[in-house]
Order: C-alpha cells, then structure tokens, then sequence
C-alpha cells in the first residue's frame, strides 16, 4: 500500500517516468528535484516517492543512484560486447531484468572500429524508435576474460579449471560447471575477489587431446575470429564470378608458381627470360585480390578484423573465405586467373633497372613444390664451385645471355619442367649476387616442423630445411615489393611500408655486455648495419654458443611493423619495402595492391580516400593483429611439441639452457624445442647465486655453473600438451631444497651448555 504523499509540487509517477525516460544525463533524485524545482521538505516527500515507484516496479536505481524505467536500460551503464561484424553491438554487462537482456547498438566516432568481443565499454544510451544506441564514452580495462582451461576433480568429488596458460599455475574452483565434464577443454568466467575468485563454465569446446584441439585452444585463447558470416559467404561466391575485363594477357608466357608442397593457396608465381645485355626481363605476378575485395565490402571489412591468415599445423584460419582463398584467387595450374603483374628489368649484377605494374589474366604452366624445383635443379645445374651461386649455375654466352647445359637425361614427370626453371633460376644468381652485395642479417635459426597423419595425428617434428628454392622465391618478391614501393614513391601515392627500424641504443648497450661474456668486442661508436651482426656471427664459427647467440642477436632487433611513414627495413638492408606479394593472407598487400591501382589508373577497386589518411591507424592495427597470430602459431608448435614429447617422459634428451634466472633455468630440446624449467632448488642441496653478468647460477659450495647455451642431458618429468609446457630435471633426479644428508655436514666441537650452571640458583632482589 503507497504511502500517502502530499503536497503541490510533486510531479506524478508519470511525470518522473517521462523524466527519466527522456533525459540526456543520469536522473538521479538531485536532478529530478532541481528539474520539478523542488526544495526543503518537498525534497523528503520526493524520496519517499521514487522508493515506493521502486517497489510498485516502476523503476530500477542505476550505478550511481540514478534511475531508469523498469525493464529498460539506464543512461550510463557499463556495457559488454557480444558483436563486431557490422559495427558493434553490446549488452547491459550485469542485467537483472526480466527476459533477455536488451541489444544495443554502439556509435562511435569516426569510422573504424576499435572494439572486440567482450570488451567493456562505458556508455550514453538512449532510446531510439524500437530500440537503444549508446554512445561511446570510453573503453574499460577487461576485468572478467573467458579463461581457458580444463575440468579437473580432485580426490574430495570438487571441480577446478586448470588454465592452458603454463604461466598461471593456480586453479580456480568451479562454481558452475554448466554442463562439462571432467576432461573437457572449457571457456570459462572468473568471478569474485581475490582470494576467494571462482569460475564459470562459458562454454564447452570438448577434448583438448582430440586432433585438431591444439590449434582451437589457440583460436579461442587468443580470440581469432575462424567463422565467416553467412553474409561474408555469399558475398564471395557473388564475387567469384565476376567477369575478368579488359587486362593485359599474359597467358602465352609458361609462369610457374613454387610453394610448399601442402600448400592451400597460391598467391604467387614468377617467370623470367634473358636479355640481349646480359640482364633478364621477369614477372612476379600476384593474385589480383584487390578486384574481388572491394573497399567497404563486407569481405574487407572482415578482412581488416582479421588482418591475416594464421597457420596451424592442422588447419588454417584464413582472412578470405575458401571461394577466394583457395579458388579464384588462387593461381591454379592450367586455370585463367586475375592478377596483378609486376614487370621487372634486372641487370646482369642483379640490380634492378625497371618496373612496370598492369592487370592481367595469367595461366599457370605449373604447380611445383620446393623440394620438386631443388631436385631438378640439383639434377641439372653444374656443382656451385661454376661461381654463380649456391642454386646451381648456367654458362653465359659471349652476348653474356644464360643458355641450359647439355645434361643427362632423367627420369620424373615433370622433367620437361626445366626450361622454365632454367631462366628463373639463373635470374636469381644475379638476384642472389645482388643481395650479398647488400649484405642483409643473416640469422640461421631454423623452424620447427610438424608432420601429421590424415587423422591429425603427430608423425615427427623436426627443423624445417632451407633450399635454394626458397631462396630464390624469397628474392623475387623481395625485388617485387621494393618495385611497388618505389614505384607508389615516384606516384606519391600512400604506401604501408614494411618498416624495421635499427636496435635501439638500449638494445646495443645490452647486446655489448652480453657479448663481453663470450670475450667478444662489440664497439659501440661504429655504424650499425646488418653486416655488423654478420660479422659476429662469423667471429662466433661453429661453436656451441652459436645458436644462443644468434638468438641474443635476433631478440637485440626491434619488431617489424606497417606504417605509412618510409623508416627503412633494416633487416634487409633496403631504404624502402613494402609487402605487395600476398594479398590472400595479408591485409597489408592489399592496401598496397589498392594504391597501385589507383596511381596507375588500373580500374576498379583503387584506395578510398578515407583508408589513405587513416594509414597510421590501419598500421598499428594490422601489427597488432600480426603479433597475435605470430604467439598463436608458436604456441600451438609448443603444444604439439609437448604431445610429441609425452612419450618421452622418464628419458634422457639433449638440451641446451636457453634461460637463466634467479628462480632457475630454462631448457630446450635440441632440434625440437619448446621450453622447460628446472626450478632452483632442484639442482642441488646448495644455494645457487645468479651471476646477472654472465648469465649463470653458480652453486655457493661446489661451484657447479649452469650457464645460457650451456649443452647437457636432462631427464624429462612432464610433458603438458594442453599448455605446452615441460618439466625437466638433472640425470641423477630432483634434489629439492633441504638439509644436506648427515655425511656431508661439517662436524662442530663439542661445547658445554651455555648459560648459568643448573646448581647455582639466582640471588636476585625479591620483587
């Protein structure tokens, strides 16, 4: 029952819902006074009002205390977002109403959008027609994450989640399973305050030892978007159609594309042939992506979200859906197919004289894996001693035009594949003999790779080999992307760089009391270039510090990144790059491919004005996106690596100290990788000093080193496949902190008790 509320200037209920209702700002019971001109003792009654309209439901209290009507939303609230696709949407992130909670959607200013799933955001809403906007205010720090773990039960029938994440070792108690069993790979909410945090099950995913569960662990932990929109889909099958139009044809010319043998698309494929002055015109021609991909398409705006593909051992999430991405845009052998075409004059010294760029239609003579094109270059070329490079060699006429050798004949299908080969590669010394000449840091630290079966399952992991043939592609697009940004620079048109600026005066200072450990000078008044760090690799030969320190050298160079502004790629000696040669699987190529059509006038689907001034913006997010992918892809090989190694466990490995810290070492398998940890206190019943200068821990008593590089035989204790991580320790076991055994303490001479003797009592004073 109301209580009875008297006097003339109070405002009906109506009056109050229509205020709060409409109101720009929180209405909080100060506002709603000062709005009806309320004072004194009309302010108490307005009190009592507002607590009996809540009780009646009329109105719910806001953070803040202010008001909204019942079941709506208030006007600033903390929101949570559950969509991105077309401009993002959100839900009250505590909603107490009843039925589901209320969609909105999110207007922020400019144009792109800076927000991700389950992001919280502080906004203004307000009620438009049949539904609610809010009004970005800001973006707040993501306080509950999903966490991802597994279901475990301990011995008393209770449920934890174990995070996959090897650097949280604490287990969370499970205060809603939400259907998972014990075992199952689950997304989970943390709740609560420390100490007392507990979690939710999200969401069930299954088992984390199932093939394929590697790579979803990653997916799910690092939110990469994996699922194309119906809309996005049919988009591309819409698009895959689409006529190829007035282009130059190229399909006369036999262009072969290299790739890795279980390769799902092709981007690329390159075709050369020699010159009357010795030099060779070629042509790296690229999926046309651009043509297919429009500038605000639902393709590109969910391109950009994802920034580039991500490659798992057992699958790949690409950044086109399969119609693009392995089919059209695809440079399939014996199909026509768009592409943008970059025609280059190299000299005979490998420089390159000349550049051209065109939209074509192309017809691949060839699908051919690497080791395909190194076998019939091994089998036809003359040893390397010819002195023309390590690829096999050729000899030059007296116009100094390259001609194939009489060879022996050999069997194989693709054996008549060699003419072709024969100009690329002989092309590609010169290219080769260029690139010494510019002497770009050569870092040989190898790539881990795994082989499954056609069940997913773990055949063998080991280094990945390097060929020639992946030299000489690697050369090709790198003189393609130098054309394009050279030839955008002469446009003055906008161009993403490939930027990688020198190591930082820090890094150098830290690079030379690093090296000072190994008797090594590193000067720091001289001018740094690659050759700098070369040359210390050389110093270094082949002893067994050499791969520890071409790690220290690689983590001493500052991370690659895309902007507009021309910094150089320092790693590559060049003074102006910019990736041009994977439109499928990078974002960044197809700004590239955009601003080339637009400079050179190509046809449709050039670079909107918009995307040309928000460069800067575009770059930081397509980094990011690419740092992302980079620890998603090194995390899955770690998993597999562990799953590798569980067969292992209780054996002797070869392992080299990767890591020293106060706390312990860090240990990696030879040839295989992934790191494990020896704690402290499990190398020996002694304290161990860390020496922070020479990167070692030295036991106080026997002096025993353990040192970064350091080779030794380690016995595996645990192989974690879920998170990746391993456990190691010395042959002889784990020690563990404690007191020495008895025959190793040093005996003390017998002394009487200390103190007062037992017969003689104290005479103090009496108190």
């Amino acid at each position: 029952m109301p209580r009875k509320i008297t006097s003339s200037g109070l405002p009906t209920r109506q009056q109050i819902l229509d205020f709060v209702t409409s109101s720009g700002q929180p209405a909080g019971k100060r506002e709603i006074a000062r709005a009806f001109g309320l004072h004194g003792h009309d302010k108490i009654l307005l009190k009592t009002l507002l607590k009996d309209m809540a009780d009646e439901g009329l109105i719910d209290s806001a953070p803040g205390r202010a008001f909204h009507k019942a079941g709506g939303v208030p006007k600033v609230t903390v929101l949570r977002i559950v969509a991105v696709e077309e401009g993002a949407v959100a839900v009250p992130d505590n909603w107490q109403g009843e039925g589901p909670p209320p969609k909105l959607r999110v207007i922020e200013k400019g144009r792109r959008s800076a927000l991700a799933l389950n992001d919280r955001i502080l906004a203004r809403t307000e009620e438009r027609g049949t539904g609610h906007v809010a009004h970005l205010m800001k973006k707040l720090q993501r306080s509950a994450d999903l966490i991802l773990g597994v279901v475990h039960e301990d011995e008393d029938g209770r449920k934890w989640l174990k995070p996959v994440d090897k650097r949280e070792r604490r287990l969370l108690p499970l205060s809603d399973l939400g259907g998972a069993e014990v075992g199952d790979l689950v997304l989970a909410e943390p709740s609560g305050r420390p100490p007392r945090v507990s979690a939710k099950v999200d969401a069930v995913l299954g088992d984390p030892f199932a093939p394929r569960s590697f790579s979803l662990i990653a997916i799910h932990k690092h939110g990469l978007p994996h699922e194309f929109r119906d809309e996005t889909i049919a988009e591309a099958r819409e698009v895959s159609t689409l006529p190829l139009g007035e282009r130059e044809d190229l399909r006369h010319l036999p262009i072969v594309a290299i790739d890795p043998a279980d390769a799902r698309d092709h981007d690329d494929a390159i075709w050369a042939s020699p010159r009357e002055d010795g030099g060779w015109d070629a042509i790296v021609a690229i999926a046309d992506v651009s043509f297919y991909v429009r500038p605000g398409s639902s393709l590109d705006r969910e391109a950009r979200r994802r920034g580039n593909s991500v490659y798992f051992p057992d699958r790949v999430v690409p950044m086109l859906p399969h119609e693009l991405s392995s089919d059209i845009c695809s440079l399939k052998e014996g199909q026509d197919r768009a592409a943008l075409a970059c025609h280059l004059q190299v000299g005979a010294d490998g420089t390159l004289r000349n550049w051209r760029f065109s939209r074509a239609v192309i017809r691949v003579a060839a699908n051919i894996a690497y080791e395909e094109a190194q076998r019939l270059a091994d089998l036809h070329s003359p040893p390397p001693a010819s002195g023309r490079g390590p690829g096999g060699g050729s000899e030059l006429s007296e116009q100094g035009q390259a001609h194939p050798q009489p060879l022996p004949q050999a069997g194989g299908e693709q054996e008549e594949l060699w003419p072709i080969l024969f100009p690329l590669w002989s092309c590609w010394e010169a290219l080769f003999a260029a690139r010494n000449r510019r002497e770009p840091l050569e870092l040989d630290l190898p790539e881990r790779a795994v082989v499954l079966d056609e069940k997913g399952r773990i055949t063998s992991v080991a280094p990945r080999e390097r060929l020639d043939a992946h030299r000489l592609v690697e050369d090709y697009m790198i003189a393609a992307n130098v054309a394009a940004a050279k030839a955008l620079e002469a446009k003055k048109a906008p161009v993403m760089y490939r930027v990688h600026e020198q190591p930082t005066r820090e890094k150098l200072t830290a690079l030379k009391d690093y090296l000072a450990t190994f008797d090594l000078e590193f000067a720091l008044g001289q001018v740094i270039r690659p050759a700098t760090f070369n040359r210390i690799i050389e110093r270094v030969g082949d002893s067994d510090a050499r791969p520890e320190i071409m790690e220290q050298l690689l983590r001493t160079q500052t991370q690659a990144r895309y902007a507009p502004d021309n910094l150089g790629h320092f790693g590559l000696a060049l003074g102006s790059y910019a990736h041009f040669t994977s439109p499928i699987r990078r974002y960044a190529d197809l700004l590239v491919h955009r601003s080339l059509v637009s400079a050179y006038k190509l046809g449709e689907g050039g670079l909107p004005p918009e995307d040309a001034t928000s460069f800067t913006e575009i770059g930081e997010h397509i980094s990011m996106l690419e740092r992302r992918a980079m620890e998603a892809e090194r995390e899955t090989i770690d998993r597999y690596v562990a799953a590798y190694l569980a067969d292992h466990v209780g054996q002797l490995l070869d392992c080299r100290i990767s890591g020293v810290q106060p706390f312990g070492i860090f240990a990696t398998v030879e040839g295989l990788g992934g790191d494990g940890l020896i704690p402290a206190g499990d190398l020996g019943r002694e304290y161990f000093r860390y020496d922070e200068a020479a990167r070692q821990l030295v036991g106080d008593e026997s002096g025993d080193a353990y040192r970064v590089g350091q080779r030794l035989q380690l016995r595996l204790v645990e192989a974690n496949p879920v998170s990746g991580a391993l456990r190691f320790e010395l042959p002889e076991g784990s020690y563990g902190r404690g007191q020495a055994p008895r025959r190793d303490r040093v005996r003390r001479p017998a002394m009487g008790k200390r103190g007062r003797p037992a017969n003689i009592r104290h005479q103090g004073r009496k108190r």
